[in-house]
């Protein structure tokens, strides 16, 4: 790789970690924008392209997952019980939703369905009050389930880790306190992330036209610039979302899936804006 792509790929991991730790999203509405754009410029076809940008950004998730849940952890931040369950469940649908995208769904269609989703999700979250019940919640863990198997295949599908939709569907549905929710989110990741990426690494394998240092629609060379700088800010993020009072960090997190939908749906490009 060039030296320009590498910088642009280790800024963009230190974007990507910040939000990892300090509001639970794996971050891959930013990665896999620069990561198509960096692989187009190597001359590989556009749909090779984004499903290589798709597994890559679920192999990142992973790592920076590891070091953002442990940061939680330590706050007393994760319930383990729901994390597990959520996490199980999301594997099951993520490597289901990876298939589906690699094999027969249109991603341009799939990501205006998406946008939609988020742009609605967050006015949901910023206008619902929240629990501010001091005890976890009594919850079916076959309810837990269903959401998990759900959220999981939402992150197969967009190669996403799903902390976009699975903070406001634990806070909203599932009643977790706002830094409860982010916290078991990135323990979640955990699984969503390593099964989708597994999906798409699979589904990858055998096709021609891919980057060299390739295993399927998995790219090392991206990843281990990404996985570098997101790792270490992981821990930052972590660090200043338990300094915040959970009203600002629901307000802060509304505002970012907002323009994350926005940006999906193609509200910009319709604005002329960058």
């Amino acid at each position: 790789m060039e030296p320009g792509v590498i910088v642009t790929l280790l800024v963009t991991g230190v974007v990507v970690g910040l939000g990892q730790g300090l509001l639970g999203v794996g971050g891959a509405f930013v990665m896999v924008p620069v990561m198509v754009a960096v692989f187009t410029g190597m001359d590989i076809p556009t749909d090779a392209a984004v499903k290589l940008a798709l597994g890559t950004s679920l192999l990142v998730i992973f790592p920076t997952a590891v070091f953002s849940s442990w940061a939680h952890h330590q706050r007393g931040a994760v319930w383990w019980k729901a994390s597990i369950v959520l996490g199980i469940a999301a594997a099951a649908g993520a490597v289901l939703g990876a298939t589906l995208t690699s094999r027969f769904i249109s991603g341009s269609v799939i990501k205006v369905v998406f946008g939609a989703v988020v742009i609605l999700a967050s006015v949901r979250l910023l206008t619902s009050k929240l629990s501010d019940a001091e005890e976890d919640p009594d919850m079916n863990p076959l309810v837990w389930a269903c959401c998990g198997f759900l959220l999981g295949m939402v992150s197969g599908l967009l190669g996403i880790g799903g902390g976009i939709l699975m903070v406001p569907v634990m806070t909203i549905v599932l009643k977790f306190r706002m830094h409860r929710a982010v916290g078991t989110s990135t323990a979640v990741m955990l699984f969503s992330s390593s099964a989708g990426a597994l999906g798409y690494i699979l589904n990858g394998l055998g096709v021609s036209g891919l980057p060299a240092q390739s295993i399927g629609y998995f790219n090392f060379p991206a990843w281990i610039c990404l996985a570098t700088t997101s790792i270490v800010m992981t821990q930052v993020g972590a660090w200043m979302a338990h300094r915040l009072k959970g009203d600002i960090l629901r307000i802060t997190f509304s505002v970012v899936m907002l323009f994350v939908g926005l940006s999906m749906v193609g509200a910009f490009d319709w604005l002329g804006w960058p």
